[in-house]
């Protein structure tokens, strides 16, 4: 939801790139994590959330509204790319 709201504030063309952006800043803030053994000091824990949070949001509408459903629906578009690619190198893998 707060990835939502980032990209709610943004025009329709720019939220694809920017929802990309925030998950490469939650995994690079969530390799610092790791390595270091704290939160990333402008990123967070490395979690999505955590980087929303760090940008300018919109407060969150309700469900109804499409310009929402559509930022929702870029977020969870990512999410399962992103999800069906480490799924896919896993299956290399074995």
């Amino acid at each position: 939801m707060a990835a939502g709201c980032a990209l709610l504030v943004l025009p329709a063309h720019k939220r694809p790139g920017a929802m990309l952006e925030m998950l490469h800043r939650a995994e690079a803030a969530d390799r610092y994590r790791l390595a270091l053994g704290r939160a990333h000091p402008d990123w967070g824990n490395g979690s999505l959330a955590s980087v929303a949070m760090s940008l300018p949001r919109a407060a969150e509408p309700f469900l109804n509204d499409p310009d929402y459903v559509d930022c929702m629906l870029t977020v969870f578009a990512a999410l399962k790319a992103r999800n069906d690619r480490r799924a896919a190198v896993m299956r290399l893998r074995s």
